[in-house]
């Protein structure tokens, strides 16, 4: 039974969510935040899988309230829910750690999908984000490269991907350069960013 917390500051779209959250019995509801202070204030107390993650808060936004939280709380699973106009935040709600990106007006299946594959241990993004997002040819990349780029979206050190591929640290160094330069990013979330959108690794 996925335990799940709503931090938002729109009371009645956190009403709306919870109500279609608790249609599906598995699905439990056990704490709701108007702001990311209250969450962050409250999360020793929180005993939860999943927290949804409103971007845009007055005191303290979705951003720092993820950074917050998964420093404390590692393994907790934060999808953000996001809006057209707040695309300028994805790498950095990437870099902060999040599971998954849900649009806010998405169907309810969708919504059940977000929760069954960050239970699971992969990362989402709807559908409509995807195509939203501009296309992206990932053909300029080798298969070395694109090896050591999926090992870079699993969150691995340097000497871990060396260990799992077998080559040098300093190799790893070069192919992350090569990738950086090929594909027009300039850090590890804009990575995690061009590898879903060119499909490198499942959302």
């Amino acid at each position: 039974m996925p335990k799940i917390i709503l931090v938002d500051d729109h009371t009645l779209f956190r009403n709306g969510l919870k109500g279609l959250l608790q249609t599906r019995h598995d699905n439990k509801v056990v704490g709701e935040y108007s702001d990311g202070s209250q969450f962050i204030a409250d999360l020793q107390n929180c005993h939860a899988d999943i927290v949804f993650m409103d971007i845009a808060m007055p005191n303290m936004n979705g951003i720092t309230a993820t950074r917050l939280a998964l420093r404390q709380q590692p393994d907790l699973k934060i999808i953000a829910l996001t809006m057209f106009s707040e695309n300028q935040y994805y790498n950095e709600m990437v870099d902060a750690g999040v599971s998954g990106f849900l649009q806010k007006d998405s169907d309810l299946q969708t919504v059940f999908k977000a929760i069954d594959k960050v239970m699971s241990g992969e990362k989402f993004l709807s559908d409509s984000l995807v195509l939203e997002q501009e296309s992206t040819d990932s053909d300029a990349l080798t298969e070395r490269e694109i090896a050591v780029l999926t090992t870079i979206c699993q969150g691995l050190s340097t000497p871990q991907i060396a260990e799992r591929l077998e080559i040098s640290k300093r190799t790893v160094d070069a192919h992350r350069a090569r990738i950086l330069e090929k594909t027009g990013c300039n850090n590890t979330a804009s990575l995690v960013v061009y590898a879903i959108k060119a499909k490198i690794v499942n959302i």
